[in-house]
């Protein structure tokens, strides 16, 4: 399915998540009504791409960052690597791992935008889910468990858990995941939080859960896992193969995502920048709480119209 408007065409990838929109030349200079078109087709398709972008510059990809909200800084933790993008770097580590953007924060990001600077001659693909097709997916029974839940996000996660890459990790690698785990971040989310323009209700998970409040570690890791087999389950995923040129724009409230480590040790580089959100709600109306850490030198927390009734 497709949608054509004056100059852009949003083409649908899959019925639960993806679009492709054609017709748009990124920058800091597009009209209000393609911003609009942008922004609109994020909120339905989760995630979004354009091809043939090749002129993006990393200024060029943040002035155009700026007509869609408030960029953070590049990280909490990881202040070495840039000042207005972080680079998605093979050097530093492998995302593989499936994940939402930064939520060991309170104000975790609404978005993220990742444009190609490198990419392997085979393989590197970035996989998305959308956590709004996990909840909905779910038996009534389970809705009922997890909006009554809360669990506990950090930046230090357990890596070796689910990487077998840890071992052999370069000096970069190392460094890179010490100076993530230079200051501790501890946040307390609602398991399913409300998206604050849609409405739509989503699971707040990840790789960067430690536990469920309330439940053991045993019983955390097998909920976890069953939750988690709910989002990634393939119906409610999208695979971008990437090209020279491409940009991916995602609506971090209502997804989760996976880079692919299938190319064999080859130079990989991605730079990201993410925009400034709100603090997340659950259906009962109770927010996100604090444990340890204080994020407001990396982002404000963005102001968010009140849904109409």
């Amino acid at each position: 399915m497709s949608v054509e408007y004056a100059t852009a065409t949003v083409v649908q990838l899959g019925s639960k998540i993806g679009a492709r929109v054609d017709g748009v030349r990124l920058s800091g200079d597009l009209d209000s009504e393609t911003v609009s078109l942008i922004r609109d087709a994020l909120h339905k398709h989760k995630v979004i791409f354009f091809r043939g972008q090749e002129h993006l510059t990393e200024d060029g990809q943040y002035e155009f960052a700026q007509l869609l909200g408030t960029p953070t800084t590049p990280h909490p933790t990881v202040t070495s690597k840039g000042v207005k993008s972080l680079p998605i770097d093979s050097e530093y580590g492998r995302a593989n791992s499936w994940h939402t953007d930064v939520t060991f924060v309170d104000r975790i990001p609404k978005a993220s935008i990742l444009r190609a600077v490198h990419l392997p001659s085979y393989g590197g693909s970035t996989t998305w889910a959308s956590t709004v097709a996990a909840y909905e997916s779910l038996p009534a029974p389970l809705k009922v468990l997890v909006e009554n839940l809360r669990a506990r996000h950090t930046n230090a996660y357990d890596y070796a858990a689910d990487r077998t890459d840890v071992v052999t990790e370069n000096a970069k690698g190392k460094a890179y995941r010490e100076e993530f785990e230079s200051s501790y971040y501890e946040t307390e989310h609602p398991v399913v939080r409300v998206h604050p323009v849609t409405g739509e209700r989503a699971l707040l998970l990840g790789h960067f859960v430690k536990n469920f409040v309330g439940l053991t570690t045993a019983e955390s890791q097998t909920l976890f896992q069953l939750l988690q087999y709910r989002v990634t389950k393939l119906e409610n995923t999208t695979r971008w193969n990437w090209q020279p040129g491409d940009v991916a724009i995602w609506d971090n409230r209502a997804t989760q995502h996976y880079a692919v480590d299938d190319y064999d040790g080859q130079p990989r580089r991605l730079t990201r920048i993410t925009l400034a959100g709100d603090v997340p709600v659950g259906v009962h109306g109770d927010e996100s709480t604090i444990i340890s850490g204080n994020a407001e030198h990396y982002s404000i927390i963005e102001e968010v119209a009140p849904r109409a009734a």
